[in-house]
């Protein structure tokens, strides 16, 4: 006998994708705030050391790859972007395990800042933190969006 599927209500609807005409300013809003993310990992390495330049650094990483993921697909939602920012942190965290890494970051400082040269499972944990304050940030701007433009109901006459 075949099961009956069963189908679940949604507890709350998520954060819609920006609308057709809003992806120009989402670029835009996207390619700030990856500027500023590059200005606060700058900023957080001169003024911090240690773990919490270490740490920090990692999540700050991962918030501009999802910058960067919006930029190029701004349409996504804001939980596929933090999704994808996330997959591409792990991705090249997981990367480290062979020597390809640490053979260009020898060569290069600007790949030693991309890819970095050597896995730290802990690196992990934070790239998550990153992604799920990116989508938190990216969410509210989503929804903020969504009610621009209307009138509160108090308001209304």
């Amino acid at each position: 006998m075949d099961p009956v599927p069963t189908f679940r209500a949604r507890t709350s609807a998520p954060a819609p994708a920006p609308a057709p005409a809003a992806a120009p300013r989402t670029r835009l809003v996207a390619a700030g705030a990856a500027v500023a993310t590059v200005g606060a990992g700058l900023g957080l390495r001169a003024v911090a050391a240690g773990s919490v330049a270490k740490y920090g650094g990692d999540a700050l990483y991962t918030v501009l790859v999802l910058a960067l993921v919006v930029l190029v697909a701004p349409r996504l939602t804001p939980l596929r972007a933090a999704g994808t920012a996330l997959a591409v942190s792990w991705a090249v965290e997981f990367l480290q395990l062979g020597p390809w890494p640490a053979e260009l970051s020898r060569r290069s400082a600007l790949a030693r800042l991309v890819l970095g040269s050597t896995f730290n499972a802990p690196d992990l944990f934070w790239y998550a933190a990153g992604a799920a304050a990116g989508y938190l940030v990216h969410r509210a701007l989503c929804r903020g969006r969504r009610g621009a433009g209307r009138v509160p109901l108090s308001r209304r006459g």
